[in-house]
């Protein structure tokens, strides 16, 4: 008689959650584009109204981004301490606070030492700073351990630096255009020794993957994007008073194509892919001079790239504030205010409107909704529309340089000290 052996069921429970992909992963969320379809956030609201707001440990104007549960940001203090920064999104409490001491040095009075926005994937956070004798970059893991740094040698910059990381596959990207050396020693009286670079990194390890040499001439402040080429390949779009216009194969550094001498002066804006174009600005002190939608080049097609169709100053293009695309329509809002709606393909304007504010802050839109924020701390409100019209000016108590995130229906607006979430309920619009 045989003897059956019991049948035994194994269950292997894994104690270990599936790793958050980040919802808001850089600056202006997925590529820069700075739009969200999240249908729960209001186009009015009270004080009342906001989920939570917190008290930062000090101020700064870097955008905050999202993973998970977990909200990152920068902030510092008078003695340039830089503070890494991750709080929940349940309720704002900080989990952790990393801290890194540093030493005070001349910027532009509008910049801070908390002005470049992290970058974030499913493992780590990555952050930037700078100081004269030297520019950082830095990945942290979700529990705020320090994972690598990186010094990538001195930083030269009249206003000081402000560009922020992104992510692209494994690989952490960051733009390192700084001022021209012999004229930014002439006018400071300082020996000035900085390098100008493109760099990509490898997200685990810190180490180089590829470096491009640049020139150097003025600081440029765009934050780059990717742009999926017609072989199936990723691009990088960096622009700078120098080349203008740079694609560069995202795997390898190697230049796919430039747009050179059109920016003139200083980018402080970033650029932005739509449509099949590739959109950006260049300005002097507060104003915007030129505003240019670039037709890109193709190498496996033998067609180069050019510009389409340029905004002149005469028409208020923006310097600092990056444009928006959406159902092919570019939103603009200058630094003295004028926002304006063109058609993408065309540039031809559709509405222009003076909104009684200066911005330093991105437009982002939200299910068909622009939000945009003045230095001020006034959030304006209005449709992605061929038409102009305000929905609400809502006050958010205090300055702001910062672009909100948005992530699973929620708003995060950061101003000087404070961290405010908005929505992720059903709201009437």
């Amino acid at each position: 008689m045989k003897r059956h052996l019991p049948f035994i069921l194994l269950i292997v429970v894994s104690t270990g959650a599936l790793a958050a992909e980040p919802q808001w992963p850089r600056f202006r969320g997925p590529n820069g584009t700075g739009v969200s379809d999240a249908t729960t956030v209001p186009v009015k609201w009270t004080d009342k109204d906001y989920n939570w707001t917190v008290k930062l440990p000090g101020p700064g104007y870097s955008s905050p981004v999202v993973c998970g549960k977990k909200i990152f940001l920068t902030s510092t203090d008078k003695a340039a301490k830089r503070m890494i920064i991750c709080l929940s999104t349940d309720d704002g409490r900080t989990l952790w606070r990393k801290d890194y001491a540093s030493k005070t040095h001349k910027m532009h009075r509008d910049n801070s030492y908390a002005a470049a926005s992290p970058a974030v994937d499913s493992e780590r956070v990555y952050v930037t700073w700078s100081k004269p004798s030297q520019v950082t970059l830095a990945a942290l893991d979700h529990d705020g351990k320090e994972v690598w740094m990186r010094d990538l040698g001195p930083y030269v910059g009249l206003h000081g630096s402000g560009v922020s990381p992104i992510v692209v596959g494994d690989m952490v990207v960051l733009a390192n255009d700084q001022e021209n050396m012999k004229w930014y020693s002439w006018l400071s009286g300082a020996k000035a020794k900085g390098v100008s670079f493109l760099l990509a990194v490898d997200s685990k390890t810190g180490k180089t993957r590829w470096k491009v040499p640049r020139r150097t001439t003025l600081g440029a402040y765009g934050t780059p994007c990717v742009r999926r080429c017609d072989n199936g390949k990723d691009e990088l779009i960096f622009t700078s008073t120098t080349y203008s216009f740079t694609a560069v194969d995202a795997a390898t550094g190697k230049l796919n194509w430039e747009v050179p001498k059109v920016f003139l002066d200083r980018c402080a804006g970033s650029p932005i892919v739509a449509d099949g174009l590739v959109v950006a600005s260049y300005g002097r002190g507060n104003y915007g001079s030129l505003l240019v939608a670039v037709r890109p080049g193709s190498k496996t097609k033998g067609v180069r790239a050019k510009v389409l169709w340029s905004m002149p100053k005469s028409k208020k293009p923006p310097l600092t504030p990056t444009s928006l695309a959406i159902g092919g329509r570019l939103f603009c809002v200058t630094d003295q205010g004028i926002a304006a709606c063109l058609d993408l393909k065309t540039g031809k304007h559709i509405w222009r409107e003076k909104l009684g504010a200066n911005f330093y802050a991105s437009p982002v839109c939200v299910n068909g909704v622009l939000y945009c924020i003045s230095k001020k701390g006034m959030m304006y409100v209005f449709p992605a529309a061929d038409e102009f019209k305000l929905l609400s000016k809502i006050s958010l108590g205090e300055k702001c340089y910062s672009t909100p995130a948005i992530a699973d229906g929620v708003m995060y607006l950061r101003t000087d000290t404070k961290l405010m979430s908005l929505g992720g309920k059903k709201t009437a619009r």
